[in-house]
Protein backbone atom coordinates (compact mmCIF):
# COMPACT_ATOMS: atom_id res chain seq x y z
CA UNK A 1 0.00 0.00 0.00
CA UNK A 2 1.44 3.38 -0.99
CA UNK A 3 1.59 6.23 1.45
CA UNK A 4 -0.62 9.23 0.79
CA UNK A 5 1.51 12.24 -0.26
CA UNK A 6 1.69 15.26 2.01
CA UNK A 7 1.31 18.75 0.59
CA UNK A 8 2.71 21.82 2.37
CA UNK A 9 0.14 24.60 2.38
CA UNK A 10 1.35 28.05 3.38
CA UNK A 11 -1.02 30.57 4.93
CA UNK A 12 -0.38 34.27 5.46
CA UNK A 13 -1.67 35.57 8.80
CA UNK A 14 -3.11 39.04 9.38
CA UNK A 15 -4.51 40.82 12.45
CA UNK A 16 -5.63 38.50 15.24
CA UNK A 17 -4.62 35.51 13.10
CA UNK A 18 -1.00 36.64 13.41
CA UNK A 19 -1.45 36.90 17.19
CA UNK A 20 -3.02 33.42 17.44
CA UNK A 21 -0.26 31.76 15.41
CA UNK A 22 2.56 33.99 16.70
CA UNK A 23 3.82 34.19 13.12
CA UNK A 24 3.20 36.18 9.93
CA UNK A 25 3.04 32.92 7.96
CA UNK A 26 2.41 29.28 8.86
CA UNK A 27 2.68 26.00 6.98
CA UNK A 28 0.20 23.16 7.34
CA UNK A 29 1.06 19.70 6.04
CA UNK A 30 -2.05 18.05 4.60
CA UNK A 31 -2.54 14.65 3.03
CA UNK A 32 -3.84 14.68 -0.51
CA UNK A 33 -5.85 11.71 -1.76
CA UNK A 34 -7.08 11.18 -5.32
CA UNK A 35 -10.57 10.30 -4.06
CA UNK A 36 -10.73 13.36 -1.75
CA UNK A 37 -8.91 16.38 -3.28
CA UNK A 38 -7.81 19.14 -0.93
CA UNK A 39 -10.26 21.99 -0.40
CA UNK A 40 -10.48 25.11 1.72
CA UNK A 41 -12.59 23.04 4.16
CA UNK A 42 -9.62 20.69 4.68
CA UNK A 43 -7.35 23.68 5.31
CA UNK A 44 -9.85 25.20 7.78
CA UNK A 45 -10.14 21.87 9.65
CA UNK A 46 -6.34 21.47 9.86
CA UNK A 47 -5.98 25.06 11.01
CA UNK A 48 -8.50 24.54 13.83
CA UNK A 49 -6.75 21.31 14.85
CA UNK A 50 -3.31 22.96 14.89
CA UNK A 51 -4.48 26.26 16.40
CA UNK A 52 -7.62 25.60 18.50
CA UNK A 53 -7.87 29.29 19.48
CA UNK A 54 -9.29 29.98 16.01
CA UNK A 55 -12.43 28.21 17.23
CA UNK A 56 -13.00 31.10 19.65
CA UNK A 57 -13.33 33.60 16.80
CA UNK A 58 -16.83 34.51 15.68
CA UNK A 59 -15.69 33.90 12.14
CA UNK A 60 -12.69 34.06 9.87
CA UNK A 61 -12.33 33.82 6.14
CA UNK A 62 -9.66 32.24 4.02
CA UNK A 63 -8.57 33.93 0.82
CA UNK A 64 -7.10 31.95 -2.06
CA UNK A 65 -4.99 33.79 -4.63
CA UNK A 66 -6.25 37.19 -3.44
CA UNK A 67 -9.98 36.33 -3.52
CA UNK A 68 -12.28 35.13 -0.76
CA UNK A 69 -12.58 31.35 -0.95
CA UNK A 70 -15.49 29.02 -0.26
CA UNK A 71 -15.02 25.80 1.68
CA UNK A 72 -15.56 23.70 -1.47
CA UNK A 73 -12.85 25.52 -3.47
CA UNK A 74 -9.88 23.31 -4.38
CA UNK A 75 -6.40 23.97 -3.00
CA UNK A 76 -3.02 23.17 -4.55
CA UNK A 77 0.44 23.71 -3.09
CA UNK A 78 1.13 26.74 -5.29
CA UNK A 79 -1.95 28.66 -4.08
CA UNK A 80 -1.40 31.74 -1.94
CA UNK A 81 -3.72 31.43 1.05
CA UNK A 82 -4.38 34.04 3.71
CA UNK A 83 -6.37 33.97 6.93
CA UNK A 84 -8.70 36.96 7.03
CA UNK A 85 -9.84 37.61 10.61
CA UNK A 86 -13.15 39.24 11.53
CA UNK A 87 -13.08 42.97 10.98
CA UNK A 88 -14.88 45.60 13.00
CA UNK A 89 -15.06 49.19 11.99
CA UNK A 90 -16.58 52.43 12.83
Amino acid sequence: MTETPTIAIQLLCFGIARDLTAAPEITLHLRSRPDDPLTIAHVRKALLESYPAFGDLVSFAIARNEAYARDADPVVATDVLAIIPPVSGG
